[in-house]
Order: C-alpha cells, then structure tokens, then sequence
C-alpha cells in the first residue's frame, strides 16, 4: 500500500517508519528544511531506542521517502495520515491550526484531482472530539466528495514505541465509512497477527478513547503521588502498598510508581484538553481538574525537602542533577519535573550541575545557560553539596556508592524516583529523601 504521513515528527517518524518495515512505500512530508535535511541525509533526529535501525532499513530499501512537496504525497498515495502538533492553548485546548491547515490544503490539491480515486485522510495526532468533522468539512468546503475520514489515535510509549507500534495491544478505528474501515484494517492487520483486537467505532468514540486513556493513566500516577505524600506523614512505606496493590487483579501493577509528577507530550496536554472540551460541553470532569493541579504541585514536593533539610538556606549550595528527561529512554523534555525543580532551586540562590544520557541538547532550549552542563554523571558530582536523582534511567541505578560519597561535599542524596532503597542508602551512610517513604537521617 502507498501511504503518506504528513508531518515528521516523533509520531509521525515513528508511524512512517514502523509502516514502511510492514512492505509499505511511506512518503513523509515535512515542511522544516532543517528536519527535512537531517531525513534526507538518513539522520535520526529524535531518541527513540531500536528506531535507527528500521529506518535506515527502510531508506536504504526505497520505502520510507522525506519529501516536503505535499501534493505529490497526497496524489501518490492512497491513505494520507495526519501526524501533526496540537499543543496545548493558553486556555488548555488543543490548538488545531495546523491539522485543519493542511485539511485545506488537502482540500485544494484532491479538487484537482477529482473523483478519481478514494483517499483516505486518517487524523492520528491527538484531538478533541469532533474534529474529524472540522477536517472533513475543511476538505469537503472545496468540492471533494470522493474521500473519507479516519480516526485512529496513537498509544505510543515513549522509549518503547517501535515495540508498541510493531506489537500493539489494541488498534482504535474510528470512521463512518465501511469502505475506509476496511483498508484500515487491512493495513493493520500484520501488526495484530497474534490476536490483539483492530476495534472499530465511530469517530467521536475514537477520539474519546485516547484522551479517556491517558486522564485515566495520569489519574492513577497522580493518586500514588498524593498518597505518597500521606504515607511519609504516617510513616507508611508507599513501594510496599504499591506491591500490596498492584498484585490485586482488578488494579495491576502499571502506573503504581509514586514520584515528583508525570510530564511529556501527552498526559498533561491530554487531561487539560479533557478538562476543556468537559467544561465546553457542560459536563465537567471535577477529577480531572484535581488531577492536573495535584501533578503541578507534585513537581515541587523534592524542592520543598530540599529547603526543608538546609533549613530554607540553599544560598551558594551547588546541586548535582542526574537525569532531566521526563522519563528514562527519551530526549523529550516537555513539562519535565527536571524543568520545574531546577529552577525553583536557582530562584532560591542555589547552582545546578546536570547530566542525562539522552536529554542534554534538549535540555538547553529548556533551561539555556542558567545551569552548568556536566559531560558525565561522575562530572555532574564535581563541588556538588547533594545529589538530586530526577530521572530514572538504568545507568543510574546502581553507582559506585563510594565514590558517590567521596565527591559529594556532603552524603546527602534527594531521589525523586524512589530508585534506591532507604536500607542500602543507610548501610552506605547516606542521608537519603526519597517520596512516600521514610527519610534515612543521621
């Protein structure tokens, strides 16, 4: 099948690249030069583990092509998939100016082409119901008759999402076109040859779904974090209740990890764009709203221990940060915790030497010149009075705890991720604040 996908960015490469290894000829478009050239010249611009290697694959294989001429993309192919951005507005809505843009665009270019052959316009960024109404409207305003819509939302993990795009749990098809359900299905089907389900529904049913699943799975982050908070009040330990939960059935283990709040593209945009879309249409989501306000204050709660410990006087103490991504396995930092810590830290006098394994070119369109950019995380340790640990990736998970202690002024260590245990940390001599557990103090 000929395919393009419109927008090269971390959905859309992923997308293109993932179809392009099923057999597929994939044409993305993209209409940033610098991007285009780094595609073009077989660059991988984004981090994202085992995706180097497909597309190379594919480049070298004639299937996955970067063009920025969306015309001939649209006439070539038979379905056109709408990977686009939808930030978040300043009222909390998702801005569409870019996916209804290119519906007009599209409109333009198919009214040329008359009734020749079926397309298919598939909206796989992230929108609020209706939207695939406003597209196809966009598209029809231009006398198009001979095309149909799609809604198929992305669940896409960052770190894991050539794994989740090759394997998928479940594949969402949203259309009121038979016609269009059936080529989805068809294009999907080699991802799902082990039984996992295509699920088709109308349009507002499938643009619902993703936004109900990510509010569903910030819901459960942002609980554990508020208990967490209880339990150090209590002196309840919240890794065990985490255990004690997840191993019931009706809960499951995923998103049980207490921490310093969930960031990136998608949870924060999403639940805010829930909560704006609920309030429009009368039926506010109260939870949500709590949700959202919990997690912005969760970001805080390692800078409030911080203050705590040096009696509110972190004037001229100098920080080591390890990690700065949102998560580990991906250079985005997009409402990262890392962000919103760092400079609460440097409001109150303090200086931050940071590292992360991927993160550390993105982290300077974050936070600019105002830290001090360490080359390793040994480096990051050099003069530091304590250690803040803000992201848990693998290589941090077990250091050299002697000479952590030796480079630190001071054995303290402010984990934000609950990645070691309080017994190691105190047989090792250190004052250690973790969330939702008892703090080790001398």
């Amino acid at each position: 099948m000929n395919i393009s996908v419109i927008g090269s960015g971390y959905v859309g490469l992923v997308s293109g690249t993932c179809f392009a290894e099923m057999g597929n000829v994939v044409y993305c478009v993209d209409n940033n030069p610098e991007k285009l050239a780094k595609l073009q010249n077989a660059e991988v611009p984004i981090y994202e583990p085992g995706l180097d290697i497909l597309f190379y694959r594919n480049i070298i294989k004639k299937r996955l092509i970067f063009t920025d001429d969306l015309k001939q993309a649209a006439l070539m192919t038979d379905v056109i998939f709408l990977c686009l951005p939808t930030p978040q507005g300043e009222d909390g809505s998702a801005d569409l100016q870019y996916v209804l843009g290119v519906a007009d665009k599209l409109g333009e270019i198919l009214k040329d082409f008359g009734d020749k052959e079926f397309k298919i316009i598939v909206n796989k960024s992230t929108v609020p119901v209706g939207t695939a109404q406003l597209v196809e409207n966009e598209v029809k305003k231009h006398g198009v008759s001979k095309f149909a819509i799609v809604s198929n939302p992305e669940f896409l993990r960052e770190g894991f999402a050539v794994e989740d795009f090759m394997k998928p749990d479940r594949i969402v098809v949203g259309s009121e076109s038979k016609q269009a359900l059936a080529v989805m299905r068809e294009l999907y089907e080699p991802f799902v040859r082990q039984g996992n389900p295509i699920i088709e529904m109308n349009t507002a049913s499938s643009e619902m779904t993703k936004y109900a699943a990510n509010s569903y799975l910030a819901m459960r982050i942002t609980y554990m974090n508020e208990l967490a908070n209880l339990c150090e009040i209590v002196g309840a330990d919240v890794d065990l209740i985490r255990k004690g939960m997840g191993a019931d059935s009706r809960i499951g283990k995923r998103f049980l990890f207490a921490g310093i709040g969930y960031g990136g593209s998608c949870f924060p945009k999403d639940v805010n764009a829930l909560i704006k879309t609920s309030g429009e249409k009368g039926s506010e989501m109260k939870i949500l709203t709590t949700v959202d306000k919990v997690n912005k204050a969760q970001k805080k709660v390692i800078v409030d221990k911080v203050l705590k410990h040096y009696k509110n006087d972190i004037k001229g103490k100098k920080f080591a940060v390890w990690g700065l991504a949102f998560k580990p396995n991906t250079d985005d930092m997009r409402e990262a915790p890392a962000v919103v810590i760092i400079n609460e830290l440097l409001a109150n006098g303090a200086t931050i030497s940071a590292y992360d394994p991927a993160a550390m070119g993105t982290s300077k369109f974050y936070l600019k010149d105002t830290i001090h950019y360490a080359a390793n995380e040994a480096d990051a340790l050099t003069g530091a009075d304590a250690l803040l640990v803000l992201t848990e990736w693998n290589e941090f998970r077990n250091p050299d705890f002697d000479f952590l202690k030796e480079n630190l002024k001071e054995p303290v260590v402010f984990d934000g991720r609950n990645v070691y245990s309080p017994e190691k940390m105190k047989e090792n001599g250190f004052v250690y604040y973790s969330i939702g557990r008892v703090p080790v103090t001398k």
